[in-house]
């Protein structure tokens, strides 16, 4: 093969990598935001069911909406590592 082949090659698939890393930072992201939106809308039910539990069910929320976002993170620094390793 010659060298410019074996570059041609090495382009390609740099490309396709972070290709597949900026779809995976979108979809982490995508997943991050509709995880917080279920944990909002079943919070906001859960105060409209039990007024007088508010600031246990707001607690809560708030610590599994941090673990969401924190997963979420990691996933897109993950996928940033693909693309500046």
């Amino acid at each position: 093969m010659t060298t410019l082949t074996l570059l041609m090659q090495a382009v390609g698939s740099m490309a396709l990598g972070y290709g597949l890393a900026g779809i995976g930072a979108g979809l982490a992201a995508i997943g991050a935001g509709i995880g917080i939106g279920n944990i909002g809308k079943n919070a906001m039910d859960a105060i409209a069911r039990q007024p007088e539990a508010t600031s246990d069910i707001r607690s809560n929320m708030i610590v599994i909406a941090a673990l969401v976002e924190a997963v979420s993170l990691f996933a897109i620094v993950l996928c940033l590592l693909v693309v500046f390793k």
